[in-house]
């Protein structure tokens, strides 16, 4: 039958995905900082099983008034995701851009587990940084980057160093996520429940980020996004700890808010409250 030939293909690539259907890494790097006028560092280090990660590094420009990890969302890799935070090292701000393992020049292959090392992987090199010792640091994640970001620094073991997180767009549950996105489309929509149960629920944002107090958190999301809808901001703020705060916001949708000039400046004078004294 015809649905079936359409259908069952794609049930099969569901059940096998797993965990694996939230990256979508791509191997070519579109550009380089200096292509924009930004001086940085090519970054290298490993991760806690040894893959080996790429970054950048793009130093604050002038006296630095803080450092950033910047955890991307789930498609290409860091170099179209500069566009996200390519504006703070004008403002004083330095950031580390990582690429996740499977992405960009990074070694190996995406998976959930592999990503949370890579993240403590950064936050490793990043506090051995003079200018980390001495001001600390903020973990700034978008969409996945944001969901991953929640569970890296619940858990890692440089919270002393960190200032605050930042999440944009993220959504709390993997599996919930899974679950709204097969509800999009007739072909899978009454599958949506049971092959969501083929996406792991481990190391949910919503179950981990009451454990990031007393860091502060603070939690953006447009009302206009239709890639992961509000509510899941609405439920990270809830399950949070104080100290926490939320941003609904009017413009924009999916991880688009920064492209705003009043909320780079809401976001910058968010920062100087995170690092200050």
């Amino acid at each position: 039958m015809r649905w079936a030939r359409a259908v069952l293909p794609a049930i099969l690539l569901l059940l096998q995905a797993c965990t694996a259907a939230f990256f979508q890494p791509m191997r070519p790097m579109v550009l380089t900082p200096a292509r924009i006028g930004l001086a940085y560092e090519d970054v290298y280090f490993n991760a806690a099983d040894g893959t080996r990660l790429h970054a950048w590094y793009l130093p604050a420009g002038g006296e630095t008034k803080g450092t950033l990890l910047f955890l991307h969302g789930n498609a290409q890799n860091i170099s179209t995701h500069i566009a996200s935070v390519y504006w703070l090292p004008a403002r004083g701000y330095g950031v580390l851009l990582l690429d996740y393992r499977g992405y960009g020049e990074s070694a190996g292959s995406p998976s959930l587990s592999g990503a949370l090392q890579d993240g403590e992987a950064a936050l490793d090199w990043l506090a051995a940084r003079p200018e980390v010792r001495a001001r600390g640091m903020v973990v700034f994640g978008q969409s996945l980057g944001g969901s991953l970001a929640v569970d890296v620094v619940a858990h890692s073991q440089h919270r002393s160093q960190i200032r605050g997180l930042i999440i944009d767009s993220a959504f709390s549950s993997f599996r919930r996520m899974a679950r709204e996105v097969l509800g999009r489309w007739w072909v899978s929509w009454a599958f949506q429940w049971p092959l969501s149960f083929a996406v792991s629920d481990g190391d949910d944002p919503i179950d981990n980020i009451a454990a990031v107090s007393p860091i502060p958190v603070l939690i953006m999301h447009s009302d206009q996004d239709q890639v992961v809808p509000v509510a899941h901001a609405r439920a990270l703020y809830a399950a949070a700890r104080p100290p926490k705060t939320l941003w609904l916001l009017p413009d924009g949708g999916h991880i688009q808010a920064l492209l705003v000039e009043d909320n780079r400046i809401r976001f910058t004078a968010a920062l100087a409250r995170l690092f200050a004294p």
